[in-house]
């Protein structure tokens, strides 16, 4: 058990919220072949922030941006989480970036006091703004940079500290439990209802914060859920580095009263060993392990497939008109070409035989005319496989050429189809990509939601690349991000969908290379992620990955 000290004067706490897209770990960096020669982790806080609020403070959040070598364009790189009624926020989603000491990483923080739910940064409070670069916080002393946030004329905007720490190996995770017991009453009508905020030390005696638990309501003896969190956030990797775990009580109004805290490390932590007091925090479980990647499966052999489902209905345009979305340029890919070839060249290195189902939906078939919502680009429905995608490049050409553009939009019908598949391999040794590309609002809203939880079961993952003008935001609620997608009550699984509209990706110089580079790091950034998910939910460990290949050695026989 761990005594709790409780210094005096009372300390509070911002409580945090959610946030829709805030997963982002990395960002497009224009196509640099050099290999980063570290990862750093960048952590956010602030001082004396705007209060936008009238009845209640300030509600920050913090959007990163990045600008790509050569490009003055800024892209978003991600968010952190909301905390809930604070002009001082310590961030805890972290920003994890590649440090290159011979590139100029441009980076800007903007701070927004958010309003509502929606993921439209223009409907909340801006609250100022900080350029710097990712070598300027790397150089400064203890690699802690701080800097006056400005953007709003004649207002002192406060001041944002953002910490660099340089990532270690570590890829161990451990899980742990806590309860506690006879805490603390702070609340007058009833018991406290406690939580523990965890916090590494920094090399400059400082400490940033790394996880808090969930609130456990009314109670003074409360136990906690087991949570994971990694070595690498806990304490870097280094067993003896000081880990502060403080204890709150939470209130509404976001002003948490300090209960107690106590120090402790990963190494004190695994051996269980702890100090008594009247005031206890127990450890009940410690569990290291050892996280598997992506590659670890790769290397054991599990085959990505990946299959693609082009939009055939009539809202694209003749495809013989220059206006068309299917227009077949000459000179150049059309917007559907290069969601294809961008997503599919990358994947493709995944799957061994290069052998792809290609589907398309919403036309009128020879020779009846009848409206298919999963038809074979090659014409062949017991066999629709391509081979490499420029197979499924030929089979789409082909099909403009013989189908008639319709409708409506129905995603399900080619959701079942990959499901299909995937439903009968859940063994971990495959793994399916579906690539729908659509240009307009979805018709079998209701149906596509069904087919989606349902598919969350399995080992896939769905890709929607909207391509042309139209408005997408229908399109969002299929996207996991910001609330789970439901349907009869049944909520997915796992987040198992990625949405982007593909003009958010186009270069405007016109640089197609680099706007298909953009859009298949985006889109393709969430795969790895929801891929461990499945096999972490089922329990799958990747299988061994084969000996190294080793020549025979060749005997030379003579005779004497």
């Amino acid at each position: 058990m761990f005594g709790l000290e409780k210094p005096p004067g009372q300390q509070k706490l911002g409580r945090s919220g959610g946030f829709p897209n805030m997963a982002s770990v990395g960002d497009f960096n224009v196509l640099s072949s050099s290999i980063p020669a570290t990862k750093v982790e960048l952590s956010v806080s602030c001082r004396n922030l705007l209060d936008r609020d009238t009845f209640s403070k300030s509600d920050p959040i913090c959007v990163l941006y990045t600008q790509a070598i050569g490009n003055k364009e800024w892209r978003e790189f991600g968010r952190t989480e909301v905390i809930d009624n604070t002009l001082n926020p310590d961030f805890v989603r972290k920003f994890i970036m590649d440090y290159f000491f011979e590139e100029r990483e441009n980076l800007r923080f903007d701070f927004y006091d958010v309003d509502s739910k929606s993921p439209n940064l223009s409907k909340h409070d801006f609250l100022g703004q900080m350029f710097c670069t990712l070598g300027e916080i790397v150089g400064s002393q203890g690699s802690r940079l701080e800097k006056p946030i400005a953007g709003i004329p004649g207002k002192k905007c406060g001041t944002v500290i953002v910490t660099a720490e340089e990532l270690g190996c570590c890829r161990d995770s451990v899980l742990m439990q806590f309860c506690a017991n006879k805490l603390d009453k702070k609340d007058f009508f009833g018991k406290s209802d406690p939580f523990l905020v965890f916090h590494r030390s920094n090399e400059d005696g400082s400490f940033t914060i790394c996880h808090k638990t969930e609130v456990v309501k009314n109670t003074l003896n409360p136990v906690w859920q087991a949570f994971k969190i990694s070595v690498r956030a806990l304490c870097n990797g280094d067993y003896d580095r000081t880990i502060k775990v403080e204890v709150y009580d939470w209130d509404r109004d976001g002003s948490h009263d300090f209960i107690g805290e106590f120090t402790t490390s990963y190494r004190e932590l695994s051996r269980g060993q702890s100090q008594f007091n009247v005031y206890e925090v127990t450890l009940l479980s410690f569990l290291i392990e050892t996280e598997v990647s992506f590659l670890d499966y790769i290397k054991g052999g599990t085959q990505i497939n990946f299959t693609v489902a082009i939009d055939f209905t009539a809202s694209n345009g003749n495809p013989s008109q220059p206006t068309s979305l299917h227009y077949m340029n000459p000179y150049q890919l059309n917007a559907y070409g290069m969601a294809l070839k961008a997503v599919g060249e990358i994947i493709q290195d995944y799957d061994s035989d290069k052998m792809f189902p290609a589907l398309g939906f919403g036309a009128r078939l020879p020779p009846d005319g009848r409206v298919s919502h999963e038809f074979a680009l090659n014409g062949n429905p017991q066999n629709p496989y391509c081979h490499g995608i420029d197979g499924v490049m030929e089979a789409y050409y082909r099909s403009l050429k013989s189908v008639q553009l319709y409708g409506p939009t129905n995603f399900a019908p080619v959701i079942n189809h990959v499901a299909r598949y995937a439903a009968s391999v859940k063994d971990g040794s495959q793994y399916f990509v579906l690539l729908i590309i659509t240009d307009g609002v979805i018709s079998d809203m209701a149906q596509t939601k069904e087919s989606i939880v349902n598919a969350s079961k399995l080992p896939m993952s769905i890709i929607i690349v909207g391509v042309g003008p139209a408005e997408f935001d229908a399109m969002e609620e299929l996207d996991g991000d910001v609330v789970r997608i439901s349907s009869r009550g049944k909520f997915a699984e796992r987040d198992i969908v990625q949405f982007v509209p593909f003009r958010d990706y186009i270069d405007r110089s016109g640089n197609h290379v680099l706007s298909m580079a953009r859009l298949a790091k985006d889109v393709l950034a969430e795969i790895p992620d929801q891929f461990l998910s499945y096999m972490r939910v089922r329990g799958i460990k990747p299988s061994p990955a084969p000996p190294p290949y080793t020549p025979p050695i060749h005997v030379l026989q003579t005779q004497i």
